[in-house]
This record gives structure tokens, C-alpha cells and sequence, in this order.
């Protein structure tokens, strides 16, 4: 049981730097800023759609916060106008793919 456990750090001790660039880890990059935040004359408007249509996916998927990169009050505000927009047909709840 003892010469498995030393196996097993002996193979962890063998991977290089590549290896682990390999698996995932990232640089570092830099955060987006808020587009309404930085231009004060822009307002979240439900019938704005190419407005909206920036912020749902292809599938009709509001896009989350951390890629948008959107402040937390406007991201309410946004998926708050895609839901009202959505209501009243001004965009679709989703995109039929065939």
C-alpha cells in the first residue's frame, strides 16, 4: 500500500509546465466594463431590440453577467427588458433549429 502511494506522487512529480498549460489554466485577462455604465446616455429599453439581441445567445439565452460584463444593476435591468421584449413578441423565446 505504501509503494502505490509513492508511485502515485513519483508520476505527479514527472509533469512538466507544459502539461499543465495543457489542462486548462489561463492568463490572466482583463475585465470587461459595463457598456451602460460607461456611456451615461445609454438606457436599458425593453424596445431597443439590437440592443437586446447583443445580451441572448443564438438559442435565445440570456447571456450571463461574467461574459457580457455587465454590472450587476444593469444585468437586471437587461434581463428584465429581454423578458418584457420576450412577452410582447418583440423577440423570440427561442430559436427553432431544423
Amino acid at each position: 500500500m505504501n509503494n502505490s502511494n509513492s508511485e502515485k506522487y513519483s508520476r505527479n512529480a514527472d509533469r512538466s509546465a507544459t502539461e499543465d498549460d495543457k489542462r486548462g489554466t489561463r492568463a490572466f485577462s482583463r475585465k470587461k466594463a459595463c457598456r451602460y455604465c460607461s456611456d451615461k446616455n445609454l438606457e436599458v429599453d425593453f424596445k431597443d431590440q439590437v440592443a437586446l439581441k447583443y445580451f441572448v445567445t443564438e438559442r435565445g439565452k440570456i447571456i450571463p453577467r461574467r461574459i457580457s460584463g455587465n454590472c450587476a444593476k444593469h444585468q437586471r435591468q437587461i434581463a428584465k427588458a429581454i423578458k418584457r421584449a420576450r412577452a410582447l413578441a418583440l423577440i423570440p423565446y427561442l430559436v427553432v433549429q431544423g
